[in-house]
């Protein structure tokens, strides 16, 4: 099965252990009863934005929710095995570097942010959620809590997310490792 209908078969499978209808969870999360319909039959994939907000309605970080779709642990990750998730309307894409499989908290990602794009969170997927962002390439605006950090290679900004965030770059994309604990 693609990484697309499973991913859709795990979200409607989350909705039903939780006992949503799409009414309920368009009513929790902020997207619309059309779009998550067409998300769980795997006729959309979802943007960046939409899959942060589900993630916070079922209390997962990103990574998390995707790593489940995949079902099994590996302790060695190879370079060629890396799960990539990316986004269809803004062309970020992340790479699942060390997932939070079973038995273990921490994930590592590896992310690229195109040129002139924005992503935006309304809350984390679980309060207090920390991360560690090591910029790698580019520059990096990132707005944590309504407060601005400008990024260039080698900082590494550190904080514990309670509500919005947003990543944004301007004429250069930017590269970054973003670790989750």
């Amino acid at each position: 099965m693609p990484q697309t209908s499973r991913l859709a078969q795990h979200l409607a499978d989350l909705r039903a252990e939780r006992g949503l209808s799409l009414d309920q969870l368009s009513e929790i999360c902020g997207v619309s009863r059309a779009s998550l319909a067409r998300i769980e039959k795997a006729q959309v994939s979802p943007t960046t934005e939409t899959l942060g907000k589900l993630c916070s309605a079922y209390g997962l970080s990103m990574s998390r929710l995707l790593a489940l779709v995949e079902n099994e642990f590996r302790p060695v990750i190879t370079a060629s095995a890396r799960q990539r998730w990316t986004d269809p309307e803004t062309g970020f894409h992340r790479d699942v570097v060390s997932d939070a499989a079973a038995g273990l908290t921490g994930e590592v990602l590896l992310c690229h942010l195109p040129a002139f794009q924005t992503l935006q969170y309304d809350r984390p997927p679980r309060p207090g959620l920390e991360h560690h962002l090591l910029l790698l390439h580019g520059a990096l605006t990132v707005t944590v809590e309504a407060r601005v950090h400008s990024l260039t290679p080698g900082d590494c900004l550190r904080y514990k997310l309670f509500g919005q965030s947003a990543f944004q770059t301007g004429e250069t994309p930017a590269d970054y490792y973003l670790y989750l604990l």
